[in-house]
């Protein structure tokens, strides 16, 4: 009577064994899985192109990005192409945009950091500027003010909805955004001598698009 008992337990014993091979060997497969897409994008985060101001990993656009892209912009700027204006209501200033963040660009007016989208486009498109120029006065633009920037896909309206003070190496200046939003950036302190630690940043999401 001992016998077929004693095999019945060596069966149920084999099963729980082999149920838990099956459940450790897919869990190690979704761990590793995950662990792939987060170093690929670690890599991809950690590849990217330098400036003092900003930095963004590089990105290969997906087909439709590049086709939601040439709606707005048929033909992409150079570098160093003026390729529009910031009007701030607040201060009611009229910047010069050029394509780049270089210091020739940064001379004439405000940088447009290439490694980001265009103005008005899905994502987060990067400005820059110096803070004894163009942005001297930008620490008076806060939460609910307005920034225009009109270029030649149309005019668009952003809100600003957060200020940040940040390191200068901080990178979530130019993460990606699910939706089309400007970021705009420039060293802190404003009345600080020599190279700033900081930076101070508005973040604005766009409200309305009045298109060419």
């Amino acid at each position: 009577m001992e016998e077929p008992k004693k095999k019945l337990n060596r069966k149920k014993r084999f099963i729980l064994l082999m149920a838990s091979l099956l459940v450790i060997s897919g869990g190690f497969w979704f761990t590793s899985t995950n662990l792939y897409k987060f170093a690929k994008g670690y890599m991809l985060f950690k590849y990217q192109t330098k400036h003092p101001h900003v930095t963004k990993a590089v990105e290969v656009p997906s087909q439709k990005q590049q086709t939601e892209k040439a709606v707005l912009y048929p033909v992409q700027p150079k570098m160093g192409e003026n390729i529009g204006e910031l009007y701030i209501p607040k201060l009611k200033a009229s910047l010069p945009i050029f394509h780049g963040t270089n210091e020739d660009e940064l001379e004439k007016g405000v940088g447009h950091f290439a490694g980001s989208v265009l103005p008005g486009e899905k994502d987060n498109s990067v400005l820059s500027g110096h803070r004894d120029t163009v942005f001297r006065r930008l620490g008076e633009v806060g939460r609910g003010d307005r920034l225009i920037v009109r270029t030649t896909a149309g005019e668009f309206t952003y809100k600003v909805n957060r200020v940040r003070i940040v390191d200068a190496d901080d990178r979530t200046v130019i993460v990606p955004k699910p939706r089309a939003v400007l970021t705009v950036s420039t060293c802190y302190p404003f009345r600080y001598i020599g190279s700033a630690p900081k930076r101070y940043i508005l973040s604005a999401y766009l409200v309305k698009s009045k298109l060419s």
